[in-house]
């Protein structure tokens, strides 16, 4: 078989992919302590093997998810007898843990009277705050008193335009010890982003900053923090945390009902104080996250998590995945628009500490973010696929100038994670590492494939499905195949789905039309993926909805990115974007390749559209290559960096399409339109 991330034209293996590295003493992870357990309370199954031991947590869901919640020691006034109905359909959202009353807050603050540091939080242009977890106990008590003072209380929402910052994760703790529900997105979004999210869900109270660092620049936040204000009448309080020096006396800002956040604390004064933060006790499906869709080409979905849900999966994907424990520090560079600030947030409930860091990863210097793994003892580093192979571009090697001697994992999502960055991570920052490619996305907040510390790690794959998750890929309705590019469904219930769409009606119209309208009674994802019988790995490759489908032939982008990318130094491309286009007067699309050239090049040349056309033919097939291949001076991208395909799509289809507040380059979208090669 070949490498297990290039396809050819059958979409079949032919060597087996290379074995990166191995854990030299795998009986000694918590995977594999679990699973022993697991086989001596139930002799009668068959758990020798991590394949056997996740076939009984989906056939056996019941049973799994009780011993998770034991396992990673969920803290609850009530868990009850009741696991699941096994009878129930996936689209009605079953009901998980029906007899249990738990909160979120208090389970990531279960260390309260503990000196360990909770979170160490820094970044562009910022000191080193440390912060233990019993001043974050009594900072989160004094947020949630000021909040409900305000009248918050259950259902009620807190949102936060705001970077990766303590405060943030102060007040999401807060919110959720009252039972009300917490959003956030990050300062690098637009003031129409943020009100296409935060206008559907109404706060009652805003929380931001005055001004965020970012690649060497102080950008002053008020005048987009007014505009928000203004188009949120539904405010009753604005508080004001001074990110970047000092505030100027609150008036002078001129936003209504704003209050700085050290005057917010103080609303209740510290005699008057309770000792103790009330965690209201609620049911497993009660909500406490709204997260939002990209929205790039219409309204973002608002996705309301349960904050019992989530915590049940990640710290399923922490502990045992991750072999994470309180000893451990984690790392994720995220901001707080995406779902993995809540992934970060949740290495709390570990006991963990956890880093936070705001501002761009390349400054003060490319090797920063590496430096203060070393500084800090991380253990375990997150970032996205784009930033390993921009490390990989520039020439950074942080084995040559770190040490990384605590380093146990590094995690990479966002987007698939190319071959060759493999190479690169073993090759350049560490040789005996566990390398987590993870992936899920904000309708989970949470994954369905990822890391497994107990599990070797091959080139170019995920390591496994993760326990509980019973995702497949299928070719069409009840159809699963291996070793086949297909469609990523999950076709049994999990704890962590959405409980509603915020503002869907008793219907759950919007529900069911996001996850249930392309295959009945199970959970459509909108990814495209490869998965291994021989290895059990996972190879993602692009979202369902930008597939390519030349000739009835369906593949995603990734494997024409994986040949583009080979060419990016010697060709000088310097970014990609593939999508179909469909042949007008024909049930038919042609494949298009827009390069962006180094330099602002206009053109490509004839001899590298003939290496590209040969080479991709090669490698992967006739089918998979493009009928265009053309120059384009940008390529599009969401503010969490990942490639927007489905709009240039629809551009090319002949719609015309509005640029939201997702995009971090919305004019890109305008040079789609109206290209002469591509007229019908």
């Amino acid at each position: 078989m070949i490498a297990a991330a290039t396809l050819v034209s059958e979409n079949t293996l032919t060597t087996e992919p290379k074995c990166l590295w191995k854990p030299s003493h795998p009986e000694n992870t918590q995977m594999d302590k679990f699973r022993q357990l697991m086989q001596s309370k139930y002799p009668q199954q068959q758990l020798d093997t991590y394949a056997e031991l996740w076939q009984w947590s989906v056939e056996r869901p019941e049973l799994f998810w009780s011993e998770v919640w034991s396992y990673t020691n969920i803290i609850s006034s009530q868990q009850g007898d009741h696991v699941i109905d096994k009878a129930a359909k996936m689209d009605t959202i079953p009901e998980w843990f029906k007899e249990s009353r738990l909160n979120f807050a208090e389970n990531l603050l279960w260390c309260r009277k503990s000196d360990k540091t909770a979170i160490v939080a820094t970044g562009e242009g910022h000191d080193r705050r440390f912060i233990s977890y019993k001043d974050l106990y009594y900072d989160v008590l004094k947020c949630a008193e000021a909040l409900k003072s305000l009248g918050v209380s259950k259902g009620d929402r807190v949102a936060a335009y705001i970077p990766n910052c303590a405060e943030a994760i102060i007040a999401m703790l807060a919110t959720t010890s009252l039972g009300a529900l917490w959003s956030s997105t990050s300062p690098d979004f637009g003031t129409t982003g943020v009100l296409d999210r935060f206008a559907q869900i109404q706060p009652k109270v805003l929380i931001s900053v005055n001004a965020v660092i970012y690649n060497g620049k102080t950008l002053n936040h008020i005048p987009k923090l007014k505009t928000v204000v203004e188009g949120l009448p539904c405010l009753e309080k604005v508080v004001l945390i001074p990110f970047v020096g000092e505030l100027e006396e609150t008036k002078k800002y001129e936003i209504p009902s704003l209050v700085s956040w050290s005057s917010f604390l103080a609303t209740v004064p510290a005699d008057k104080l309770p000792s103790e933060i009330r965690f209201e006790q609620l049911p497993f499906n009660h909500p406490a996250f709204i997260l939002f869709s990209s929205g790039t080409t219409g309204l973002p979905k608002c996705i309301v998590h349960s904050g019992a849900g989530l915590l049940l999966q990640l710290k399923k994907e922490h502990i045992i995945h991750g072999d994470m424990t309180p000893d451990d520090v984690l790392f994720y560079y995220t901001t707080t628009g995406w779902m993995m600030w809540n992934w970060l947030v949740a290495g709390l409930s570990v006991g963990a500490t956890i880093v936070l860091w705001d501002g761009s990863p390349f400054k003060p210097a490319p090797i920063s973010l590496w430096e203060l793994a070393d500084e800090l003892n991380v253990t375990h580093f997150g970032t996205s696929a784009k930033y390993i192979q921009s490390l990989q571009e520039a020439n950074v090697h942080p084995m040559d100038v770190c040490k990384l001697e605590s380093l146990k994992a590094i995690y990479s999502t966002g987007s698939p994670l190319k071959p060759e960055s493999f190479d690169f991570v073993y090759e350049h920052i560490k040789k005996d590492i566990m390398l987590g490619s993870i992936t899920g996305g904000t309708d989970i907040c949470s994954l369905f494939a990822g890391h497994n510390a107990a599990l070797p790690v091959y080139r170019g794959e995920i390591q496994c499905i993760c326990l509980g998750m019973n995702i497949q890929a299928w070719s069409d309705f009840e159809k699963p195949v291996y070793a086949s590019a297909a469609d990523l469904v999950c076709v049994t219930p999990f704890p962590c789905m959405p409980v509603c769409m915020y503002g869907d009606g008793p219907e759950r119209v919007k529900y069911k039309s996001a996850y249930f309208d392309v295959y009945n009674h199970t959970w459509y994802h909108g990814d495209f993926v490869w998965i291994n019988p021989k290895t059990g790995g996972v190879v993602m490759l692009g979202r369902s909805d930008g597939t390519l489908n030349p000739n009835g032939v369906r593949f995603g982008s990734a494997e024409i990115y994986n040949v583009v990318d080979k060419f990016n130094v010697d060709g000088g491309i310097e970014d990609s974007l593939c999508v179909g286009q469909k042949i007008k007067g024909e049930d038919d699309e042609r494949v298009v390749l827009f390069l962006k050239m180094k330099g602002g090049s206009a053109t490509v040349s004839d001899e590298l559209v003939k290496k590209l056309k040969v080479t991709i033919r090669s490698e992967l097939s006739p089918r998979h290559v493009p009928a265009f291949i053309l120059a384009i001076k940008d390529i599009p991208y969401t503010i969490n960096g990942k490639k927007v395909e489905v709009a240039v799509k629809k551009i090319l289809g002949g719609q015309k399409v509005t640029a939201t507040g997702t995009l971090s380059n919305p004019e890109s979208l305008d040079l789609y339109y109206d290209i002469p090669e591509l007229a019908q």
